[in-house]
């Protein structure tokens, strides 16, 4: 990813991937997750793959078992992220050569997600850790594993996570939410990817 910024937009219908979508590829965002307990979602991700494939890389969030794995696999999904620390979820989405950003809590749990191959974790949620824990996990870490902040992370305190060693995000309610306009998902779009270049810098 050049931008390392996922937009999860939970609770996006089949009706909205072409509104929505499109806004934020244009913002900046090359990463975008559909969360599995979104409406339909099977037909969103299908429309996002088919539209937007090409331009940015089209993920599934929420997934929790193989089965699901499978059948992003066959709808061209190339990302997953899950909420916990599956082994046979992270093998089985690098068997079909997904990217693959597992959640971990604990230390124990990312150690078991790089066994299992995964070479990103996600800190979740980080709004209940804080930057202080990320600086902690990230001392005992391998330095190539990649850590991105998800939870409660705004344009505010992105890069709080930056500075304490995240690579970058996954931004839910702050940057989506069902049912929303276009031009709100423009400003917080930009909001984040402002953000994240002035994080950059300094």
């Amino acid at each position: 990813m050049k931008t390392p910024l996922v937009a999860i937009l939970r609770g996006i219908t089949a009706k909205e991937v072409d509104i929505h979508i499109p806004i934020l590829i244009d913002a900046g965002f090359d990463a975008i997750e559909i969360p599995l307990n979104s409406p339909d979602w099977a037909t969103s991700i299908a429309i996002a793959v088919k539209n937007y494939g090409e331009k940015t890389l089209i993920g599934a969030g929420t997934v929790l078992d193989v089965i699901s794995v499978d059948k992003l696999a066959k709808l061209g999904c190339r990302l997953i992220v899950t909420p916990n620390t599956n082994s046979d979820v992270i093998k089985q989405a690098i068997k079909y050569g997904m990217e693959i950003l597992p959640g971990c809590a604990t230390a124990t749990e990312a150690f078991i997600a790089i066994a299992a191959g995964a070479s990103k974790i996600k800190l979740f949620p980080s709004s209940v850790f804080g930057p202080d824990y990320i600086r902690a996990l990230k001392s005992v870490l391998p330095p190539q594993i990649q850590v991105f902040a998800v939870g409660g992370v705004t344009p505010d305190n992105l890069a709080e996570y930056m500075q304490a060693g995240c690579v970058g995000a996954g931004l839910g309610s702050d940057l989506y939410r069902a049912g929303q306009s276009a031009e709100i998902t423009k400003s917080k779009a930009l909001a984040f990817i402002a953000s994240y270049q002035n994080a950059k810098k300094n």
